[in-house]
């Protein structure tokens, strides 16, 4: 069964702010060849970190939401953590999408 799952993934782009797009198109192409379905990729500007924790101040940051089976995880990650484009990685299980159906008006309390 396929769950829906969010992956933040921050990219390294030091020194290549030019070529983020084609990373951004590179690693949509890796979840895809791994069996994951997009539903949506958002590109986010880069942004400052708020303390330094490595050698990186600024990242560029980009939200994939995707149905994949649980196992996958455990292989993007191994994946993305030799992908030295790739600076850091999280991975969310998202609640599955519900339709949306029209409400009824509420009815309003009669006064006696």
């Amino acid at each position: 069964m396929k769950n829906r799952y969010e992956a933040l993934l921050v990219l390294n782009t030091q020194g290549r702010e030019d070529t983020v797009k084609d990373v951004v198109d590179r690693l949509e192409s890796e979840f895809q060849k791994e069996g994951a379905e997009i539903e949506q990729v958002q590109k986010m500007d880069k942004r400052q970190f708020s303390y330094v924790a490595g050698e990186l101040d600024a990242g560029h940051f980009v939200n994939f939401v995707f149905h994949a089976d649980p196992q996958l995880i455990t292989k993007l990650r191994a994946k993305f953590k030799l992908d030295p484009e790739v600076y850091r990685q999280h991975y969310q299980k998202l609640r599955p999408k519900k339709e949306t159906k029209e409400r009824a008006p509420k009815k309003l309390a009669e006064a006696s």
